[in-house]
């Protein structure tokens, strides 16, 4: 293969997938439909949150795997991770489908599959860190972007601020997730590298279970109600009412009677 050829190749790796486009253009005209009042005003804000929220998810991936390609994985690129196409994930059962699901029946917002990082190319403990957390720092700057504006009162229109106050809602939910150090979500990953490989060894098996348990335990209302008001407690730091964003999911299910 010449130098050019591979050149070549490594810009096709990186160029941002048509998939990605279609998506940021319907969060863009579902975003100006909700804004301006044109069709359904439900219909619109589904449309935003959902495609909104697979951006995100695509974001996410992305981040890890481009922190991994600076960390020393370059086998990222061939995969198609570095494109933000959702379809070159590697479960996209687990890293799309699920999420949104979790998101329409529960107004949730699931973490997703991680992309697969190739470990054994990377060296450094903070590096491997800085590869899980990546991911979750991601959603929590979607969130900022989503709802500082919405709280400095720079958005107007009660559909569009709680359409993204849902989204944003739904960014730090993600995170908080995330951020556990639960087997299995990216908290863990991030202090992994500094157990012993005995405690490794010991915690490997029950990594299947972790999301699993998570979840699990938000079902309970005790539970379910500690974490939303850590999550809308975050919203505040960002200036943000939690009450648009529970205005914005009763808007986001279109199929049911606010």
């Amino acid at each position: 293969m010449t130098f050019a050829s591979t050149q070549r190749s490594r810009s096709e790796d990186r160029r941002i997938s048509p998939v990605f486009w279609v998506l940021l253009a319907v969060l863009g005209t579902s975003a100006w439909a909700v804004s301006t009042g044109y069709g359904n005003l439900r219909f619109g804000v589904f449309l935003f949150v959902v495609s909104g929220w697979v951006v995100s998810l695509c974001l996410h991936e992305y981040a890890h795997a481009r922190t991994a390609l600076h960390g020393g994985d370059i086998s990222v690129g061939a995969k198609g991770y570095l494109t933000l196409n959702p379809l070159k994930y590697t479960n996209l059962l687990f890293s799309i489908v699920l999420p949104i699901v979790m998101v329409i029946l529960g107004g949730i917002g699931l973490p997703g599959g991680a992309v697969w990082i190739e470990r054994h190319r990377i060296q450094g403990r903070l590096k491997h860190s800085l590869i899980s957390a990546a991911g979750p720092l991601t959603n929590l700057v979607f969130a900022a972007a989503l709802l500082i504006p919405v709280g400095a009162g720079w958005v107007t229109g009660l559909g569009l601020v709680s359409a993204m106050s849902f989204l944003g809602l739904l960014q730090i939910s993600a995170a908080l997730l995330n951020l556990l150090p639960v087997p299995g979500l990216d908290g863990y990953g991030i202090v992994e590298p500094w157990l012993s490989y005995q405690t490794r060894r010991a915690i490997e098996p029950f990594a299947p279970y972790g999301v699993i348990a998570v979840f699990a335990l938000l079902w309970q209302p005790q539970v379910r109600s500690v974490f939303y008001d850590a999550v809308y407690g975050v919203m505040d730091l960002f200036g943000a009412n939690g009450a648009f964003a529970s205005f914005g999911y009763q808007l986001f299910r279109f199929w049911t009677q606010v």
